[in-house]
């Protein structure tokens, strides 16, 4: 089976799988290699593996995701909050806008190269935190963090992750860290000087999560923290064997009870303990006093996630962040939250030396383009790369980021550029929605 280690065509290839044509052209008697005539190129190295030849866009990887995972797991990382409305308007605010392409540019030297915190990326996006991955997929977290450095892409290790921190940083140096706090100071210091002391040098503030969202879909399928092995979860799990014997028993026979590792400076409970609970307490109490101090104890890189209100964006940078991180949490927290692209404009018209990354709803090389050309930065995704996880390991993960990697490529010789950075608002107009 082939691997996904080979380099992924280059601007002007061909579409993947192509046969070689022509290739005599080039070498016909009395023309000069140097000036043949060429008409086609190789067939790409990095050939897709058949079990992933179906999988052509990222939400491709739902749809197969759907049936290899229980219902329970299955609507727990693609639910949203109640009527599922901030889920809708994140994503549906990305066809609020078309492109407007400027063409007969040469752009054969396209690259989709970006600079963030010092460190040169090979695109301008990446994973955001995803909460219980390793249970969703084995070793999810390791996964996704070897994925990334695979790939030369940010990966954001969940405070809600079923894996030590340490250890994902051994498999990723580059990994970030995001946390859910308390607005318990002391609580605080003892995660950031962990955090600080494994070698991490990019933290995020997750500041939408003063209690949890209402997730009925969780109620509804049958999913808790800790996990309730009632009839129907138990059906489920039977049900969907490769899920429960490739995640679920792998990880108890080899690693024992996975636990929630990383949501303070000490090792949190087993994630199906009935007697014991995360402790969430005190996160309605977290405040701007308490990014102020964490400013002043943290040397790295310092964001905070979850802002919408151009306001709190402005306070952000008082406090001392380098950048913000514009998300509704995929739609998992305020039902009817404004969609991140929506304020977009308005904050990026004043964001100064401050970066804005964009997640929540993007799932195509246009997205990307549409929230780079409206000022962002940086963008986000995470459910298809969870999927990626769940239906293929890293080769999965990573499959889904060359998808989005090519696309964007594409795309930007479709509209007109060689760099990211030459995007801004005229590629844009405003549209009617259209059903």
């Amino acid at each position: 089976m082939a691997t996904f280690d080979q380099p992924a065509p280059g601007p002007g290839a061909t579409e993947r799988g192509s046969d070689t044509v022509g290739q005599a052209d080039a070498e016909a008697p009395g023309i000069a290699g140097s000036q043949a005539l060429v008409t086609s190129l190789k067939r790409s190295d990095a050939v897709t593996p058949y079990r992933f030849r179906d999988l052509l866009a990222l939400d491709d990887f739902e749809r197969h995701a759907r049936r290899l995972l229980p219902h329970m797991i299955f609507q727990y990382v693609a639910g949203g909050a109640e009527t599922g409305a901030a889920l809708a308007h994140s994503r549906g605010a990305y066809a609020d806008y078309a492109l407007v392409p400027r063409l007969m540019r040469d752009t054969s030297g396209r690259d989709t190269a970006t600079e963030l915190f010092g460190h040169t990326y090979a695109a301008p996006f990446g994973i955001g935190p995803l909460g219980g991955a390793a249970f969703i997929a084995y070793r999810g977290d390791i996964v996704l963090a070897e994925a990334a450095r695979r790939m030369n892409l940010p990966m954001i290790l969940s405070a809600s992750s079923l894996i030590k921190l340490e250890d994902v940083y051994a498999q990723n140096p580059q990994a970030w860290f995001q946390g859910y706090l308390p607005g318990d100071q002391t609580r605080i210091d003892r995660l950031l000087d962990r955090v600080a002391a494994t070698g991490y040098r990019t933290f995020v503030v997750t500041a939408d999560t003063p209690t949890l969202g209402n997730r009925e879909h969780n109620t509804r399928s049958g999913f808790s923290m800790p996990i309730k092995v009632t009839p129907k979860v138990a059906w489920q799990s039977a049900t969907h064997p490769r899920w429960l014997l490739g995640t679920v028993a792998r990880t108890f026979l080899k690693h024992g009870a996975p636990h929630f590792e990383n949501t303070e400076a000490t090792r949190g409970p087993p994630m199906m303990s009935q007697g014991a609970v995360r402790n969430t307490i005190a996160r309605d109490q977290l405040s701007w006093k308490n990014l102020e101090a964490i400013r002043k104890r943290w040397s790295g890189n310092l964001l905070v996630k979850g802002l919408l209100a151009p306001e709190d964006v402005e306070i952000a940078r008082g406090c001392g962040a380098d950048g913000v991180i514009l998300s509704t949490h995929g739609g998992r927290q305020l039902d009817y939250a404004i969609a991140p692209l929506d304020v977009l404009p308005e904050i990026a018209a004043r964001k100064g030396s401050l970066k804005i990354i964009v997640d929540s709803g993007i799932r195509r090389g246009t997205d990307v383009m549409k929230a780079l050309a409206l000022g962002a930065d940086f963008v986000l995704l995470g459910r298809p790369f969870m999927f990626g996880a769940a239906l293929g390991g890293a080769a999965g993960v990573e499959h889904a980021m060359r998808i989005l990697k090519e696309e964007l490529n594409r795309d930007m010789a479709l509209i007109g550029v060689n760099r990211l950075s030459e995007l801004n608002p005229d590629f844009l107009r405003r549209v009617p929605r259209r059903s």
